[in-house]
């Protein structure tokens, strides 16, 4: 398949730049991929789709402040931002500059970081850390929250509540699992006592959900890796659903990403503990663990679409767009959400 059979018009004023004033007041577009009937609803009506003994998988990852801004030894403005922490000192991260860093140059970061730059990892550089705090803490202290490219803003103080879910807590995203930005603590509370099964996995999101496919030919991509972790009481709550009519509904595409993965890696089965993945879904993919998929809409071109394709049907999710499209629904990060039966 062809990289532009994924691409769709989009008016630049439909890109939100804000949240929702509440997070459960966004719009929600359901969409069942078996009917191919859509219905457009209120995020806050999201329980009236769910019942006792569905399992919902959320992705509790917490976002890092990634960006940091400094100068080169020579003197030349850098951007940097981290994709993943390595250890105490090291990290992965992309550069953006007027030239790029050669290994062993020097960096100072906020005016207050000495780095090295150790390795250049194809679209990364390996970089070093020569400061007595860890990594961690400096990024808490001197970092700056990296939002989207596409939000034409600074990130304000708000942004610091708000590009969180509300369950976040294992560090080290670099950008937010968007589905469940929509999640207030009331839902939550809602959910658990209306018998749905809350369950969590942790998947770091990286810079490279943001990458663009820049081939012709979606075969010849090749997806960033990802680690991901998958509790027992997970593997357990989804095994049990399978056998008492329970369904699975993954909270965003890196909590179905990291299921699906699993199961790709363990010949079908969910097995708990950590693992890597460069899973690609397209449209073909058999998927093994995910009914129902809660996610935003995703920019032209993107893997992201291409996965709900996959889960939806081409067809299906071309119509759902030009549709969200000309109910002036909002796009991406900060937008709108779609809660998708899977085409079977």
């Amino acid at each position: 398949m062809k990289t532009q059979d994924f691409d769709y018009y989009l008016p630049a004023e439909l890109i939100a730049q804000f949240p929702a004033e509440q997070r459960t007041s966004s719009r929600l577009l359901y969409l069942d991929s078996i009917c191919n009937q859509r219905q457009d609803t209120l995020f806050s009506n999201l329980p009236n789709y769910l019942r006792a003994g569905d399992v919902m998988v959320f992705n509790d990852t917490q976002v890092i402040k990634a960006r940091l801004f400094g100068k080169k030894d020579s003197g030349g403005k850098v951007e940097v931002m981290v994709e993943r922490v390595l250890d105490d000192r090291h990290v992965l991260a992309a550069i953006r500059a007027s030239h790029a860093p050669k290994p062993d140059s020097k960096l100072l970061l906020a005016d207050a970081i000495p780095v090295t730059v150790i390795a250049r990892e194809q679209e990364f550089y390996m970089l070093r850390f020569e400061h007595e705090q860890s990594v961690a803490e400096l990024l808490d202290c001197y970092g700056q929250l990296p939002l989207p490219p596409y939000i034409s803003r600074p990130a304000a103080a708000s942004d610091e509540a708000r590009y969180q879910t509300v369950y976040a807590r294992n560090s080290g995203a670099v950008a937010a699992p968007t589905a469940g930005l929509h999640f207030d603590n009331s839902m939550m509370n809602q959910l658990h006592a209306m018998g749905v099964i809350i369950t969590y996995v942790t998947l770091h999101v990286g810079a490279g959900t943001f990458q663009p496919v820049r081939v012709e030919n979606i075969a010849d991509h090749t997806m960033h890796s990802e680690t991901f972790y998958i509790p027992q009481a997970t593997v357990g709550a989804i095994e049990h659903a399978k056998t008492t009519g329970g369904r699975t509904l993954a909270v965003g595409t890196t909590s179905l990403r990291a299921l699906e993965a699993c199961a790709s890696l363990h010949q079908g089965q969910l097995v708990a503990g950590y693992g890597d993945t460069q899973i690609f879904i397209t449209p073909g993919y058999r998927f093994q663990v995910v009914e129902r998929l809660l996610t935003n809409f995703h920019l032209p071109c993107s893997t992201l679409l291409m996965l709900v394709s996959a889960f939806a049907g081409i067809d299906n999710i071309q119509r759902a767009y030009q549709h969200a499209v000309t109910a002036r629904y909002r796009f991406f990060k900060y937008g709108d959400a779609m809660l998708i039966e899977r085409r079977s």
